[in-house]
């Protein structure tokens, strides 16, 4: 993990302004805003996921819980309630963080597969009162007629979703470049040696569950405003297994992977959803070829291709130098 180059701070300026001007291709292009609202809900709910994982070393295997407490508590604040769109767009994610206050609470005492099932375990919790509790979230049948304000039509609600998300992506990256972002990798790293030195191993990893868990309900949020309805599937484990995929497939170690992956996992999922009926033993494949492909994820590849292209050039110049020094001595 290093700061970004001036050639990367380019490059995410030239991606966000194309980003921008894709609703005013919608003649050309009508499908595109759809598809790129779901890659931006879907890039938060990676970065969130990636978040605990990657710099945190804290698998989880139910981080769809979080999605899902923002985007059930949006639709009841609102449906329920009865309280505006805004507000309830506002403590909707409040309501995922303070889910993963009282989970992580427990989760953080654990480690390694015990955390991760302990996570899932929390999961399947939501999942099922979400599923049992007919009288509020509606049970299998859901939550319908979500709907933002009518100041927020297509079009608006596209650039609140973007703007968000790239907000959010910022605050995780400048997280993590942080004093506390530092002591959780550093958590991550030699949970003895940071605890020796004065870090709070457990209290750092809990903070960073709570944060990962706003970011993911802030996620949830933007979806089910965007889809006008929520049901139990988009907290489920497969909605977990889908964020734990978009992780892995970008590069865990990369802080690009999960931008990388659940843009890509999104993309190749619905164009292969369009083309054909079998879709899903089509995707399972081309996600194994991937990961067969790029076993340190797709960004991980480029970022290692990059500093053996950079190390090259350097020890190509390195020796002229040297060259030039010697035929100058020699003359």
């Amino acid at each position: 993990m290093r700061p970004g180059s001036v050639h990367f701070k380019w490059l995410v300026g030239v991606v966000l302004v194309a980003l921008a001007i894709l609703p005013l291709l919608s003649t050309w292009l009508p499908y595109a805003s759809v598809l790129t609202q779901d890659v931006l809900v879907a890039v938060l709910f990676a970065v969130s996921l990636h978040f605990i994982m990657g710099p945190g070393g804290m698998a989880s295997f139910g981080h769809a819980a979080y999605f899902g407490l923002g985007a059930y508590g949006a639709a009841i604040l609102f449906k329920v309630v009865t309280m505006p769109m805004p507000l309830a767009f506002a403590f909707a994610p409040l309501m995922a963080g303070l889910g993963a206050l009282l989970f992580g609470w427990f989760c953080v005492r654990l480690s390694g597969v015990y955390l991760a099932m302990l996570t899932l375990a929390f999961s399947q919790i939501v999942w099922s009162v979400v599923f049992q509790w007919e009288d509020v979230t509606g049970g299998s049948n859901g939550i319908t007629g979500i709907w933002p304000s009518s100041w927020l039509d297509g079009t608006s609600y596209y650039y609140l979703t973007l703007v968000l998300v790239a907000v959010s992506v910022f605050l995780v990256r400048r997280i993590l470049f942080s004093p506390f972002g530092y002591s959780l990798r550093s958590a991550r790293d030699s949970a003895l040696r940071a605890d020796a030195i004065g870090i709070d191993v457990k209290r750092v990893q809990w903070m960073a569950f709570v944060i990962a868990g706003v970011f993911a309900g802030l996620a949830g949020t933007l979806y089910i405003f965007s889809k006008g309805s929520i049901s139990p599937d988009a907290m489920a484990v497969g909605k977990s297994v889908d964020g734990l995929v978009m992780v892995l497939l970008g590069g865990i170690q990369n802080l690009l992977g999960p931008i990388v992956g659940a843009s890509i996992f999104n993309v190749l999922q619905d164009t292969i959803m369009r083309a054909t009926d079998y879709w899903r033993a089509v995707f399972g494949g081309v996600i194994l070829v991937l990961v067969l492909v790029f076993p340190q994820g797709i960004a991980g590849f480029f970022q290692q291709a990059g500093d053996w292209w950079r190390t090259r050039r350097a020890r190509s110049t390195t020796k002229n130098i040297l060259v030039s020094r010697t035929m100058e001595n020699r003359a």
